[in-house]
């Protein structure tokens, strides 16, 4: 049996304070793990948002007049925190979050390398001169927002909240962070360790429900810039929640990602490329970039479900504060319920069921899932059609080319895709015909540091990661002036 370690309350950071809700409020965090109270969060009320929102926009000037390699500086020394603390913020979501204790300190050493990142490219905030004749002189200039909300998910919780503020701090923007409500204990302990980092105001983190908390931050009058990670149907909530007043929204959200395994494909390196590319082993599928979708030729399916199977079975489920264990639980009791009622879907609706669907054997308590296998799935099923977030993989066969193609984009979801062929005029000629943001090509779907990450239809608007995140977090004016 797992021990049940509990964390002591803490506050929220706002204006340089740690402080609980103003009514007093809090929500408990659950381990999934032992399903038993690990600690407490404050839920916020609005008028704790609108003290954080208020608080961002008075540090605001003076934050956006800091000379870029400046806020740099800050920056690393904000890195250097989570690098210093590295032990200690991977435990809290292991416990929290059900997250393997390996893969969550990968999560901080990954958040400390995009603030890096982003402190490195501070200086690309600049403007432009326009040609405008002998008597006159056109130039823009960046200028940050006056404050951004950040609202992140439950999946990645210290690394979501740690570093997708990033960004916009090094733009000059203030933020007001909120972290999924599911998994908050890092981003307190995270708002203790930073409390003295950043000058009073400029980085705000507020917790609790994304009904109360969430809303009043992404309805804010005051906050003209909302960056969001999450699903569909919530991004849709908070884009009609910043209507009223005109908000400018970036957006990443959901994916049923392809992944298309090619007759001319080494099947083995390909299944066991598709098992990474789920991110079983890192949060137990429960990632918007999993290939949760793949499209196997039917000349290589026998030999691809043999070696996928086989891959499944090496992974160990189980305590996630357990150097040994690669997956832990689902992160919360609703998740769960939703997951295991996809499996069960599944079943009923005809899929072969390869491997796994239910509790792993010895493990009587916490919410978890035995990595589960379909294969024989049609589109015309639920879970090839709808986001489960888990730990489930749908396998399709095709052999005609065109038909595959029009299965692959039938979904309102384009998040990521996944290609794997030795044909290189093949592959790139695929990735053009994937409607999704991100396509990879033989590999299970990482990432170089600044590569534009973001989705085509429901699942996003703009791009995170790269340049182009840096520079939506301010606008550009315009200036003529005309010579004497």
């Amino acid at each position: 049996m797992a021990e049940n370690p509990t964390v002591p309350p803490r506050g929220m950071l706002i204006d340089g304070e740690l402080v609980p809700a103003s009514d007093g409020a809090v929500l408990p965090a659950e381990n999934p793990t032992t399903e038993e109270t690990a600690g407490e969060l404050p839920d916020a009320t609005p008028e704790d948002v609108d003290r954080a929102v208020k608080a961002a926009r008075r540090a605001g000037p003076a934050w956006a007049a800091t000379p870029w390699a400046e806020r740099a500086k800050v920056l690393h020394a904000y890195a250097a925190v989570l690098e210093d603390n590295l032990e200690e913020l991977a435990r809290l979501d292991a416990i929290d979050g059900g997250l393997p204790l390996t893969s969550m300190r990968a999560d901080v050493r990954g958040a400390a390398g995009e603030i890096r990142y982003f402190a490195g490219i501070a200086g690309e905030t600049k403007g432009r001169t326009i040609p405008s004749g002998p008597d006159a002189l056109t130039y823009t200039e960046f200028v940050p927002y006056p404050v951004v909300a950040r609202i992140v998910p439950f999946n990645h919780p210290v690394k979501f909240i740690a570093a997708k503020v990033s960004a916009a701090l090094a733009a000059g923007a203030p933020v007001v962070a909120k972290p999924g409500e599911q998994t908050s204990l890092s981003a307190l302990r995270l708002a203790e360790l930073v409390r003295d980092v950043f000058p009073a105001g400029v980085l705000n983190i507020v917790t609790g429900s994304g009904a109360r908390a969430g809303h009043a931050l992404s309805s804010h009058p005051d906050v003209p810039r909302v960056a969001f990670t999450g699903s569909v149907p919530t991004g849709a909530r908070i884009m009609a929640a910043g209507a009223p007043t005109i908000k400018h929204h970036s957006l990443e959200l959901g994916g049923k990602n392809p992944l298309i395994v090619f007759p001319d494909a080494d099947p083995v390196r390909a299944a066991r490329a598709s098992v990474a590319a789920m991110n079983l082993a890192r949060s137990m599928g429960q990632s918007c970039g999993s290939s949760s979708r793949v499209f196997v030729h039917r000349d290589v399916k026998e030999e691809f479900l043999a070696a996928l199977v086989t891959r499944v079975g090496e992974l160990r489920v189980g305590d996630p504060l357990d150097e040994r264990t690669d997956m832990g639980p689902i992160a919360f009791r609703a998740h769960y319920e939703k997951v295991t009622g996809y499996i069960e879907t599944g079943r009923k609706e005809g899929a072969d069921l390869l491997f796994g669907g239910g509790r792993p054997t010895g493990l009587d308590k916490g919410f978890f899932v035995e990595p589960t296998v379909f294969a024989d799935v049609s589109m015309d099923m639920t879970i090839a059609r709808e986001e489960i977030f888990g730990p489930v993989m749908s396998i399709l066969d095709w052999d005609d080319y065109e038909t595959m193609i029009d299965e692959v984009n039938m979904l309102p979801f384009g998040l990521t895709g996944n290609v794997w062929t030795k044909d290189i005029s093949l592959a790139l000629r695929t990735a053009r015909r994937i409607e999704s943001g991100y396509i990879s090509v033989n590999s299970a779907g990482k990432r170089p540091t600044g590569s534009p990450f973001g989705g085509f239809k429901s699942s996003g608007i703009g791009k995170e990661s790269g340049l182009d995140e840096l520079l939506s977090y301010g606008r550009e004016q315009s200036v003529t002036v005309t010579l004497d």
